[in-house]
């Protein structure tokens, strides 16, 4: 064999198994898998690991004086190919898994084990017969003339692997489906080198990077299914938060309304119209999944504090400056905002609560502030913000991008200040 050749399968044997060793530490630490997959690796990964050394030892017995041989490399070679012939059936178990299919019921799984214990048994008899391949006594691989047939079920198996991961390309995600087609096309890569360098051993080396971007692939995919969990997991809290009114605002305005109609019959009547407006906001929230626009919001904190205002009457005034209504923004972010203003600020000892929203054009952003005299914050470990106001940062966060900022204003108060970034401004 020429020099060249055997240092090159030297290096290569020995790049897959330092690549197979890191593979394997990196699942046995790894926690960012479930518990299936990081113990589908440690089988997956322990069987290539095995493959690799079986391939290195092969090599290196290549290349020692034949003084140094404790085994024959006919066996070496014999429990590398049965290794190498275990990966398309793994691999066929972690598509199942995946696609959410039975193991038992799959007929591609069928065939390709089918196709495997045909593999076994053709490599199994090759071991006493001279037909497919042999050895020399001086231990020199040759290949016989039926040497063919026994790639024929491992072609078989890789192209049943790739139908089947092409048809369910549709259940699997953009990761998974590039990362099982990379597992094929690769070491299908080395076997076209290996044939047309005969003695160069590249497939070892092409299935060990198929692994390891399989795994890479594999482990982005769910971290970022991860991701996709908790924000749903967040959206479910924020949405069952944002819906929740308090019962203590509905009874007093309910009450208010029952001892207006005997003193101000009109007056009831509109602060009946501007609670129903209000609870129809509060309504429409529950099957909104998306950013509303400002002016739907607007809407509501009007009616929202027109039930207030009719309420607390001279205790209570608002001033509204809003030039700038050309963005969208979560449902139910300003009007529980103003409502954790009156809640808060309303004290008869303090006067009357004057709360101002503004919105304003800012670069790259549209910016609403929320301005209150109420009593604001004693001191600064008070500025951790209510609950309510926790769930409107979290799905401001969530849905568009913004952000909420809650201080004390230079003279007293609150001053709440959301700002909400340029690409959810709406066109003229």
């Amino acid at each position: 064999m020429n020099s060249w050749i055997t240092l090159a399968n030297y290096t290569t044997a020995t790049a897959a198994l330092m690549l197979m060793i890191i593979n394997m530490i990196s699942v046995l630490v790894g926690r960012s898998m479930d518990q299936w997959s990081r113990r589908f690796f440690g089988i997956f990964f322990g069987l290539l690991l095995l493959y690799t050394f079986s391939n290195y030892v092969s090599v290196l017995w290549e290349i020692l004086p034949e003084p140094h041989f404790t085994l024959r490399i006919k066996y070496s070679l014999y429990f590398e190919s049965l290794l190498s012939g275990m990966m398309i059936p793994l691999l066929t178990v972690y598509l199942l898994r995946c696609t959410g299919e039975d193991l038992r019921r799959s007929r591609v799984f069928l065939v390709i084990l089918a196709l495997f214990v045909l593999y076994f048994a053709l490599l199994t008899v090759t071991q006493f017969t001279r037909f497919i391949y042999y050895f020399t006594p001086d231990q020199v691989y040759h290949r016989g003339a039926w040497y063919p047939l026994l790639l024929v079920p491992t072609a078989l198996s890789m192209v049943a692997l790739f139908v089947a991961v092409f048809r369910r390309r549709t259940r699997l995600s953009r990761r998974q489906f590039y990362s099982f087609l990379l597992y094929i096309l690769l070491p299908l890569f080395g076997m076209l080198i290996q044939a047309v360098f005969y003695g160069l051993y590249m497939v070892v080396l092409s299935t060990t990077l198929a692994a390891m971007f399989l795994y890479i692939f594999m482990m982005m995919d769910q971290a970022e299914q991860n991701i996709q969990r908790q924000e749903e997991l967040a959206r479910q809290r924020a949405s069952i938060l944002v819906l929740q009114m308090r019962p203590h605002f509905i009874y007093n305005t309910l009450l208010s309304i029952y001892y207006l109609c005997a003193q101000d019959t009109k007056k009831a009547q509109q602060i009946i119209l501007d609670f129903s407006s209000y609870l129809r906001q509060n309504f429409t929230a529950i099957v909104k999944e998306d950013t509303i626009p400002f002016t739907e919001e607007l809407e509501h904190t009007r009616a929202y504090l027109a039930v207030e205002q009719a309420r607390y009457e001279d205790r209570l005034s608002v001033e509204f400056d809003t030039p700038f209504t050309r963005f969208r923004l979560p449902p139910l972010t300003l009007q529980p905002i103003v409502e954790n203003a009156v809640k808060h600020g309303v004290d008869p000892e303090l006067g009357p609560l004057r709360i101002k929203v503004e919105a304003r054009e800012a670069q790259a952003a549209s910016v609403i502030t929320v301005t209150d005299n109420g009593p604001g914050y004693a001191s600064a470990d008070d500025l951790a913000p209510h609950v309510a106001l926790s769930n409107i940062r979290e799905r401001l966060k969530l849905m568009c991008g913004g952000t909420l900022d809650i201080r004390t204003g230079e003279t007293g108060g609150t001053v709440v200040t959301v700002t909400i970034p340029e690409k959810n401004r709406r066109p003229e």
